[in-house]
């Protein structure tokens, strides 16, 4: 039986971080407003997550500052006093989510079923999903929806590119076939190995397509971009470190493929229809892969998921990782060039 029979007047949304699960949650939240377009709905969220979903049509956002510790538990708190919600949608299993949720004020306090709750969030929450056979991390985020009374069948995306973002794109797209590499996972043993992405890049240009390089402009995302130019025999664009987070989602749009690690441009691609090409070896695709090209991932995680527990994929438990600096190496350079090939034909 669902939660609520009519609307309810206002909801918050609790997800934090990062941009890909940012990006899943955004599917979620629009489906709820497009069932209920009369129901109140402010989100607490991260300042870089904040970019993304700042101008959301309908949507209350509150920046909470991590980095500020507990000044920024107490200003989103602040910021919602006096405000009772009719749920909470606790949808970040941390610890310091879960502390934070502890100022906002909601008759139901929704969070994850057993086989999907840890950290402790089972103490924070007075509604929880039912245990679910969803998969993917979004199927999971969807089961909220469906718990609330809300249908959930595919995602839908509407996140709002202003008019300058959209030239920007395609300013540097100009109409030509791009591919564009975003080689930068938060971690460094989830990226691809450097030459190869290298490697990558010339056979894009040879196949008469101008590639891009794109991601954040942390020290270590612009020193791989630069080592991934020097590299290459052919002439790429490299805007690492030079976009915002929505020109980089009007240019990824603009794309015709993606290849990326588990990074989140590859769920903002998701989000604008272009097809990616996933590269993964520590989590499992099926759960955290880009939601719409699944069938295009590159991944080497079941081998070494077996290899290390000793099971087959399927008896392991959800959210199972794998550990290893080198992983990422067994993914081949005539594995990727294939799976490009296959989409550019």
């Amino acid at each position: 039986m669902a939660l609520f029979s009519t609307p309810p007047q206002s909801l918050c949304i609790l997800r934090l971080s990062a941009i890909g699960d940012v990006c899943h949650a955004i599917a979620v939240v629009q489906a709820i407003q497009a069932h209920w377009p009369s129901t109140k709905i402010t989100w607490v969220t991260g300042k870089i997550e904040a970019q993304l979903i700042g101008d959301l049509p309908g949507i209350e956002v509150v920046v909470f500052d991590k980095k500020a510790g507990w000044a920024g538990m107490k200003a989103v708190w602040a910021a919602l006093k006096g405000q009772q919600f009719d749920a909470l949608l606790h949808m970040q299993v941390a610890l310091r989510a879960s502390a934070l949720s502890l100022g906002i004020k909601a008759r139901y306090r929704v969070g994850f079923g057993k086989n999907r709750t840890k950290e402790g969030q089972w103490l924070f929450t007075n509604r929880h999903l039912p245990d679910t056979n969803s998969f993917h991390v979004l199927d999971n985020f969807a089961d909220f929806a469906r718990y609330l009374g809300v249908p959930f069948d595919q995602p839908h995306w509407n996140i709002p590119l202003s008019d300058e973002d959209t030239a920007f794109a395609r300013q540097q797209i100009n109409q030509h076939p791009t591919l564009i590499i975003s080689p930068a996972a938060s971690k460094d043993e989830r990226n691809w190995l450097t030459e190869r992405y290298a490697q990558l890049a010339d056979y894009a240009n040879e196949k008469g397509m101008q590639v891009i390089l794109c991601g954040s402009p942390a020290p270590r995302e612009v020193t791989q971009g630069q080592a991934i130019e020097q590299l290459c025999q052919h002439p790429v664009k490299n805007l690492i470190g030079q976009t915002s987070l929505k020109q980089l989602t009007a240019l990824l749009g603009q794309a015709t493929v993606v290849v990326a690690p588990d990074t989140g441009p590859a769920h903002l691609a998701t989000t604008q229809g272009t097809p990616v090409i996933g590269l993964y070896a520590h989590s499992n695709p099926q759960r955290t892969g880009p939601y719409n090209s699944l069938n295009t991932v590159c991944s080497v995680y079941d081998q070494h998921a077996e290899a290390q527990h000793g099971k087959p994929v399927s008896a392991l438990p959800w959210g199972t990782r794998v550990k290893g600096d080198q992983l990422m190496k067994d993914i081949s350079l005539a594995q990727v060039t294939a799976t490009l090939d296959t989409l550019i034909s």
